[in-house]
């Protein structure tokens, strides 16, 4: 609890011992108390009010309550005046501490940042704020220090709880040669870790960026909310005024009776549950997003998310883990171990992703083949223990006349030769994410009508990755401008929202063209998290169907609070301009319609299964 919602609480208190002394005593005694109780309650409402008074904003709900229980004292109405401000500051407390507990799972995302780094430069250990250290510094990172920048380990082993970052808590070991990610937090070995990217482009200070900006994009419910109380709050004055002069002057009807009525009228019209409550729901929404690892860009992207019936998919990298990896070996001659060595020696320097594939399934090769020589286009030729391999495609073993049986399988064939005599073949091919089959089913059980997938592939490739992920429809062979022109073209009812998710540069122009866009942020190029709504910092494409289950819930408990508010609010309304609603049912009216909407909001930070 803060310094402030501790001096709240504690004046409540007071207030509340002086309000239940005064029942018992005297008139002019009670009076006092009563009067003694609402100062200290509320002094910082009336000075609000009156400071508000002073800037020209007057119609706001601090004013209300500072109009009403004034009224209230005039007509010696202590104990109601005191009861209405003790009962307004407690939905104040309620308040703080509603948006205290929503904006915890947000604002720790803000302690990613480290105050210093130490960078190592000529043996010396030097301390440097994080901005300034600079591509190629080596950090020194010792045990429970946070890792400031994006960077390779080239010293040391550790374990890293990555889980501000990720959202998840198995803490992950690391190695020389381990990628880590700025905001990580170091928890046993001491790391040396040469910086990949300066502070402004690291991970930390994407992520810091995005919290900091999520909040400044409202849902319509909350401008909708911010527009009404800009004229209702004149209005219901306006009434209030018209219902204590009216029948008195025109009537003949009792001045202190009407105008009792009026402020009856005034306490239940502070609109303190909308103004609270519908913020609160969008932010709450928020705040169990980032739980799981997710930042979504303010309520819009929330209530777009809720609205969403297609949900379209880049593959590469989205879909599917944007890495090669060997995927099957068929040996012809001798054994799988032989051929990936043959291959690995020939391949040892070179940069190709399905050379870096092979390198990986066979890491222990130790000595280069001699004599090689890259032909573009086809593979290599080379010596391997002093015969003449050939590795490569289709193209290079019919050009040296080796005959060999063509392999019709998804991915890169790679065919291997020694002395001209076909050995067999590597195939190396992208793998699909893990789960991404029942997320995609997920996703449809959950009300998404049609999936679909958009690649460069050609279109057998696309049709075995939509099939494996369970994808329902697929578009192949596409550039970046045919699928913002493919966005263009499916329809949609009315009310109804397409999200694409995506995560290079190549996806940046789709995912602005659609209505939302969802950002794989580990892998995910700076383009790509900037022009999303949502961003899944730790690449997990099952946490989908949960983020779709959140913002359907958080627009369901935005609705749920305005109508419950609106229609008791009117109720109580009619009750009070009749002179049916004692003050207390104003009290309820106002500050229990909020207190329970604001309970209502924080169902919100719930966990989703």
């Amino acid at each position: 609890m803060t310094r402030r919602q501790k001096r709240l609480l504690l004046r409540i208190g007071i207030g509340i011992v002086l309000f239940a002394v005064g029942l018992f005593l005297p008139e002019w005694w009670q009076a006092g108390l009563m009067v003694a109780a609402w100062l200290i309650a509320g002094y910082d409402i009336l000075w609000s009010a009156i400071r508000n008074i002073l800037r020209g904003q007057i119609f706001d709900e601090k004013f209300l309550m500072a109009l009403a229980t004034c009224c209230a004292l005039a007509m010696k109405d202590w104990k109601e005046a005191a009861a209405v401000m003790l009962f307004f500051q407690v939905g104040e407390l309620f308040e703080m501490l509603a948006v205290e507990r929503s904006r915890r799972s947000i604002s720790s995302l803000m302690d990613l940042r480290p105050d210093c780094a130490v960078v190592v430069k000529n043996g010396e250990e030097v301390e440097v704020e994080p901005e300034e250290v600079r591509v190629g510094d080596i950090l020194l990172v010792r045990p429970g220090e946070r890792i400031a920048v994006d960077g390779v380990i080239v010293e040391g082993e550790s374990a890293l709880d990555t889980s501000k970052i990720t959202g998840e808590a198995v803490p992950v070991d690391v190695c020389s040669g381990s990628p880590v990610v700025s905001g990580s937090v170091n928890l046993s070995g001491v790391l040396k870790i040469r910086a990949e990217s300066a502070y402004e482009h690291s991970t930390v200070a994407r992520i810091l960026t995005l919290v900091e900006t999520a909040a400044e994009k409202k849902a319509s419910a909350e401008r909708l909310i911010t527009k009404f109380a800009k004229y209702y709050t004149p209005s219901v004055i306006g009434a209030a005024v018209l219902l204590a002069a009216v029948p008195p002057i025109f009537f003949g009807q009792p001045f202190t009776q009407w105008l009792s009525r009026a402020l009856t009228f005034l306490v239940i019209s502070c609109p303190c549950a909308l103004v609270i409550s519908v913020p609160l729901s969008f932010f709450s929404g928020m705040g169990a997003a980032a739980r799981l690892g997710i930042v979504v860009k303010g309520g819009v992207a929330l209530e777009q998310l809720a609205k969403t019936s297609t949900v379209v998919f880049d593959k590469t990298g989205t879909l599917t883990e944007g890495k090669f990896s060997v995927q099957a070996i068929y040996c012809a001659a001798g054994k799988e171990e032989e051929l990936l060595r043959i291959a690995a020696q020939c391949e040892k320097y070179s940069n190709h992703p399905v050379a870096q594939a092979i390198r990986q399934a066979y890491p222990k090769v130790s000595e280069e083949a001699e004599n090689i020589r890259e032909i573009p286009g086809n593979g290599i030729t080379a010596v391997v223990d002093g015969k003449h391999a050939a590795v490569g495609n289709a193209r290079l073993l019919e050009s040296l006349g080796i005959h060999f049986p063509e392999i019709s399988e998804v991915g890169t064939t790679v065919y291997i030769a020694v002395d001209g005599v076909y050995l067999g073949a590597i195939t190396v091919a992208d793998t699909a994410r893990k789960n991404v089959r029942e997320t995609i089913n997920a996703l449809h059980a959950f009300g998404v009508k049609k999936t679909m997938m958009l690649t460069g592939d050609n279109e057998r490739s696309a049709a075995h990755y939509a099939k494996i992920c369970g994808v329902k429809e697929y578009r192949a062979q596409l550039l970046p401008q045919d699928k913002v022109a493919i966005f263009e073209t499916l329809p949609k009812k009315k009310n109804e929202t397409v999200a694409f998710v995506g995560d290079g540069v190549n996806d940046a122009p789709v995912l602005t063209a659609a209505d939302v866009g969802i950002a794989m942020g580990g892998v995910g190029s700076d383009a790509a998290v900037e022009a999303a709504d949502a961003v899944l910092l730790n690449d997990d494409i099952s946490k989908l169907p949960m983020l779709f289950r959140i913002a359907k819930r958080t627009c369901a408990i935005a609705r749920q609070n305005i109508a419950f508010a609106l229609s008791v609010k009117a109720v109580c309304l009619i009750l009070g301009a009749l002179g049916y609603a004692p003050m207390w049912l104003a009290i309820f009216a106002d500050v229990g319609v909020a207190v329970l909407a604001i309970l209502n909001a924080l169902r919100g930070m719930r966990e989703v299964h």
